[in-house]
């Protein structure tokens, strides 16, 4: 148990050193960047379920980022490790439910519920690996500042950024007592249920402890419901254009059938 939440520990840790590059992906404004992942996404869920032709194209965004801001496509399946099994997992009962054939290859019949299972697979991972790629070019500060520029509320603005930012402590503290724990009961694996009740008991009340210091260094640091310090750098020319040119492709890439347009292109 104790190497679990050393490795989450571990795990944020390593969103930070992403987040804090120095790619052309990095130095874009945070607000550019928030807007192109909030559009791609849009984009990607908006498509018809059977038109897995014309979503094909949309990896092209993820792709680019990819590469130009020299995060792997490991790094991004290992973080996302958790979720995309549950994202692969809509709609797996599709070709059950909707045998329609569509076409045939060879001998094999495909169905149209086929075909809408593949569709939903795509826009699950599609959307994640925007989300995750917005969060590890983006530090979590400006990320919040482009937030409120929006007129995000403060409050959720307030509660993103802490949670974030101090999750790993609470990780930290639940280590130090499943150490304690393991010191006191050698042999033994996991928690015994007995203590179950005790030991959440005992880390909601270091962690309260804990939340009462950080809010009091706050205010002595003068702190009144805004991060002044989390509104980043304006955003200039090349922000604007990075937002219109990629707005304009996924755009594109929805009214016309993009993929399908390269490849007759390709095949002349």
């Amino acid at each position: 148990m104790s190497q679990n939440i050393e490795r989450s520990i571990r795990d944020l840790r390593e969103m930070d050193a992403l987040s804090s590059g120095n790619s052309a992906i990095h130095t874009v404004s945070a607000g550019a960047k928030l807007l192109v992942t909030v559009v791609y996404i849009l984009t990607v869920v908006s498509f018809d379920k059977y038109r897995v032709s014309g979503l094909l194209f949309m990896i092209f965004y993820p792709a680019v980022l990819f590469a130009v801001s020299g995060i792997p496509v490991s790094t991004c399946l290992y973080k996302l490790r958790f979720v995309l099994p549950l994202a692969l997992a809509v709609g797996i009962f599709n070709p059950i439910l909707d045998r329609q054939p569509a076409f045939s290859i060879g001998s094999f019949t495909v169905t149209a519920g086929m075909i809408s299972m593949l569709t939903l697979m795509m826009k699950g991972v599609f959307s994640l690996m925007a989300s995750f790629l917005l969060v590890a070019t983006t530090r979590i500060e400006a990320l919040c500042g482009a937030l409120r520029k929006i007129h995000v509320p403060s409050m959720f603005v307030t509660l993103l950024l802490l949670t974030y930012r101090y999750a790993a402590v609470l990780a930290e503290e639940a280590n130090v007592m499943t150490q304690a724990y393991s010191l006191r009961a050698p042999g033994q694996k996991g928690i015994h249920y007995s203590a179950w009740g005790s030991f959440l008991g005992q880390l909601l009340l270091r962690s309260m402890d804990r939340a009462e210091e950080l809010y009091s260094s706050m205010l002595l640091r003068g702190y009144h419901g805004e991060f002044y310090y989390a509104q980043g750098r304006k955003s200039s020319a090349s922000d604007f254009l990075y937002a219109v040119l990629w707005c304009a492709l996924f755009v594109a890439a929805r009214c016309l059938n993009l993929t399908q347009i390269l490849g007759s292109a390709v095949m002349r």
